[in-house]
């Protein structure tokens, strides 16, 4: 006779993510006795910086703010290359996150410091820039 068709697959998810792997060092920081914030110590340092820089932002203290912003995800860089293990700071693999970290830390660094008024440093593409959208004497 003529061959059977296959059976039709379930449409229910798996009961297991097969395929995907966690990032490298994104064991807890600690063992399992402690509790979740003392195993995930990295990024609750991180997290508590940047909640610190926007309630400085908020208080109407922009640079002193976004500098800590800034600050924090540097401070996550070093924690990942520095840490063998950072639990939910890691993201993607370590090179990544620590490139990402640092770019992003030191441009929001900078462009806080180059900030108007009385900009700390000067940055000569931001007014190149500020005369392509026709906001400055470029």
């Amino acid at each position: 006779m003529g061959a059977t068709a296959p059976a039709p697959k379930s449409r229910q998810r798996p009961v297991t993510t097969t395929g995907t792997f966690p990032p490298e060092g994104s064991a807890a920081a600690a063992g399992r006795s402690q509790p979740i914030p003392v195993r995930q110590w990295p990024i609750v340092i991180v997290l508590t910086m940047v909640g610190v820089g926007l309630a400085v932002t908020a208080l109407n203290q922009f640079r002193p703010g976004v500098v800590t912003i800034g600050v924090a995800l540097l401070v996550a860089g070093v924690l990942r290359v520095a840490l063998p293990e950072v639990g939910m700071l890691a993201v993607r693999s370590r090179f990544t996150d620590v490139v990402v970290m640092g770019v992003l830390g030191t441009a929001i660094i900078l462009l806080a410091l180059a900030s108007e008024p009385d900009p700390v440093i000067t940055l000569p593409f931001v007014n190149e820039i500020a005369g392509w959208l026709g906001r400055g004497g470029g």
